[in-house]
């Protein structure tokens, strides 16, 4: 079993995972439940499985990009959690996990996905975003950036290509972005349940991090938590 942890946005999501599938999931869009809510959330389903840290064959952490806190917060948790329990690492690119995640809704619905582009968009504040694009098959077409969307964006895929864009950050492309063949999910969410193809396949082909170095994929500042005052004036 996997426990994997997804903290690159708002949300805070841990989910329990075997080879099959998902066994159990808690998740909270309360700003400011990555801090307070992760390990209880944790342990919650560490207890109701009815298992231990040390039974895990690994934990997995949404690495990046996304959100500077968030990361920040479930990476320093997921390496303790491998370190204390002796088990390995694993980190997966946030995008990856939302291609997954947004792949699967599309079968499990019965709508075509072949010869599509996937585009999963993290905000990144203003007009900028993170985004990743991927072939049907989970191939990376453009590698992880941060960049500012203007109506030029993507005049380097041919019209006639089909071109998915999803996430938080996409919702704010929809007034931008006019070019045949696009089409915007709107009811994408992130959840650490996308992360179980992507955690299960590093697993078998032993792709690990090293706990003592590994960081997320910081891009940008983003605060998830409320910032307290300074106590000295």
């Amino acid at each position: 079993m996997i426990i994997c942890i997804e903290t690159a946005t708002n949300l805070c999501s841990v989910a329990l995972c075997d080879s099959a599938g998902v066994i159990s999931l808690k998740e909270s869009n309360d700003l400011k439940s990555h801090a307070s809510m992760l390990t209880l959330f944790i342990g919650d389903i560490l207890k109701e499985a009815g298992v231990n840290a040390s039974d895990l064959e690994a934990v997995a952490v949404s690495k990046g990009p996304g959100s500077y806190t968030g990361l920040r917060i479930g990476v320093s948790v997921a390496k303790g959690i491998a370190f204390a329990a002796s088990i390995p690492l694993i980190g997966i690119e946030t995008t990856l996990s939302m291609f997954t995640g947004l792949k699967e809704k599309m079968i499990k619905e019965g709508l075509p996905y072949r010869d599509t582009i996937f585009c999963p968009m993290l905000d990144a504040r203003r007009m900028e975003v993170y985004y990743a694009l991927f072939d049907s098959e989970g191939n990376t077409i453009k590698d992880i950036s941060a960049e500012i969307i203007t109506q030029d964006s993507f005049k380097n895929v041919p019209e006639s290509q089909n071109i998915i864009f999803f996430g938080d950050g996409a919702l704010k492309c929809k007034f931008v972005l006019k070019r045949p063949g696009i089409q915007f999910e709107d009811d994408f969410t992130m959840s650490a349940a996308n992360m179980h193809k992507p955690a299960v396949k590093a697993l078998k082909s032993k792709q690990f991090e090293d706990v003592a170095y590994f960081e997320p994929y910081y891009l940008k500042d983003f605060i998830t938590t409320t910032q307290r005052k300074n106590i000295l004036g």
